[in-house]
């Protein structure tokens, strides 16, 4: 089992609903995506991007006939990036928070955030 661990990255509410999205399938067609996390066509290309340039996600392009098809799924270090992060939300909401919990909500306090 994964070790718990706050990920500011994924924490942002959009990029948590995409990430959460994307976890529970192997890959997601831009188009269902935009619709189920209702947001638009550049909004969810920069939170791909993002995503991608951290290692989370990887965006896959291909072409059905003639019109172009985007898709993106979680890597590997995706999904555990996301799994310790639930573990993490899940021992600040049970008050049992571990060191690693502390710390993220005290960083995240922290002038400048």
């Amino acid at each position: 089992m994964s070790e718990a661990r706050f990920d500011h990255l994924i924490h942002a509410p959009t990029r948590l609903s995409l990430v959460a999205f994307l976890a529970a399938t192997a890959w997601a067609d831009f188009k269902v995506l935009k619709e189920s996390i209702e947001l638009s066509d550049s909004a969810l290309s920069k939170q791909l991007s993002t995503l991608e340039a951290a290692g989370y996600v990887e965006i896959r392009k291909d072409f059905v006939g003639k019109r172009p098809r985007t898709s993106a799924r979680l890597t590997p270090a995706g999904r555990t990036a996301f799994e310790r992060h639930v573990l993490a939300l899940r021992e600040i909401v049970s008050g049992g928070r571990g060191r690693q919990a502390e710390e993220a909500l005290t960083s995240a306090d922290a002038p400048g955030r």
